[in-house]
């Protein structure tokens, strides 16, 4: 019997293991973001994780941006984007076991959090 549950455990565990493994920041987000002054925009983003680079696309209402100087180190994660000349940097953090990811977003000393989901 102890055998069993032990077996069981095990392989539960090494499931776990595999599919946290398998599973990472890459792949398309969706958030919808609260400026300062209340004002709410989608950004949708397509990430691409190669070790510890992180490329990709940030989608707005204004048009598509490329992410610039990412890295990840599979949980963090940064990235900057250039919108008209000025550099916003982007950092978070990815939730495997919920696969989702929390993000701050620094526009010209306006701070604004988001999180981000995969869209169903």
């Amino acid at each position: 019997m102890k055998g069993r549950i032990l077996t069981s455990v095990l392989l539960t565990g090494c499931f776990l293991i595999c599919a946290a493994i398998a599973t990472d920041l890459s792949g398309k987000w969706s958030s919808t973001f609260k400026t300062p002054d209340g004002t709410t925009f989608p950004l949708s983003y397509v990430f691409k994780v190669d070790g510890t680079k992180l490329t990709g696309t940030v989608t707005s209402p204004q048009g598509e941006l490329a992410i610039a100087d990412g890295t990840t180190d599979g949980a963090a994660f940064s990235f900057s984007v250039n919108v008209g000349g000025t550099v916003i940097k982007n950092t978070g953090k990815y939730y495997a076991a919920a696969d989702s990811a929390g993000i701050d977003i620094d526009f010209g000393g306006a701070k604004m959090h988001g999180k981000l989901t995969r869209p169903q």
